[in-house]
């Protein structure tokens, strides 16, 4: 599905923000088996993994082509695991925090059962097994974290590993791909503030975003959405709209010169 969002984006992009049925069709067609669905269902579907698409009369639309990025919805998401890989580990604790308008409007935190934590992880994160005993399963804390998300923009420090480590086990359980868009703060902070590094623990104590227990996920969730609002406040004049943001986060300095 993740080829599914990227052509639809790419295609949106180069359309200005629409896409009629046929357009729509041929990209779905080509990439997944979904297109036996019926239309309506099948935007449900895409609706549902967070994609923020839509139907206005006989075209689609790419919400997010359109939303001031101020007023946007963005979930701010960190997570703790057993181990590195999706493939052999799993999370076990989920931190979150939706932010629109400058604002938290909501939060989510929990962790998650599991049986076993290597000793590093342990001392890294002061998270033990006694604490995930009584603990949701697994399957249960993604749900919760799914609905969480809705199609708010999602947000994570290094998102491609929260991201993608995600994206595997929300299908391992069952619940589907992620379709949110993805803005990873470390490149919109590269972009917007000038550090010797990157990191959250650095740019927390360098720019004062409060008290922070790193390596725990709410804390470092927390965090980030202030990290997020700095940026959000060095951004150029010419990015107002949340696909605009988007872009720039992940833009070239040749890019950006142009923009200008």
């Amino acid at each position: 599905m993740q080829k599914v969002y990227e052509e639809l984006t790419s295609a949106f992009r180069r359309n200005g923000g629409y896409l009629s049925q046929l357009s729509y069709e041929r990209i779905v067609k080509k990439h997944t088996s979904l297109f036996e669905e019926e239309p309506d269902t099948l935007l449900l579907i895409l609706q549902s993994s967070g994609y923020p698409i839509d139907k206005e009369g006989d075209r689609y639309i790419l919400e997010s082509y359109f939303t001031p990025y101020f007023e946007q919805q963005y979930c701010i998401v960190d997570i703790e695991t057993n181990g590195s890989k999706p493939e052999t580990a799993q999370v076990i604790e989920v931190g979150a925090v939706m932010v629109q308008n400058g604002k938290i409007i909501d939060r989510f935190e929990s962790f998650v059962e599991c049986t076993f934590i290597p000793e590093y992880v342990s001392k890294i994160t002061g998270i033990n097994t006694s604490d995930l005993v009584d603990a949701s399963n697994q399957t249960d804390v993604l749900y919760k974290l799914r609905l969480f998300m809705g199609n708010a923009v999602f947000v994570a420090h290094n998102a491609n590993f929260d991201y993608g480590f995600l994206n595997y086990s929300f299908e391992h359980c069952g619940l589907g791909t992620i379709g949110n868009p993805k803005l990873c703060s470390i490149d919109l902070s590269r972009r917007t503030i000038k550090s010797e590094r990157y990191g959250l623990s650095y740019l927390s104590e360098s720019l004062d975003l409060g008290e922070h227990n790193a390596h725990r996920a709410f804390s470092d969730a927390l965090a980030t959405s202030k990290l997020l609002e700095i940026t959000f406040k060095n951004l150029p004049n010419y990015v107002t709209t949340t696909d605009e943001l988007l872009r720039f986060s992940t833009s070239s300095r040749k890019e950006r010169t142009n923009s200008k």
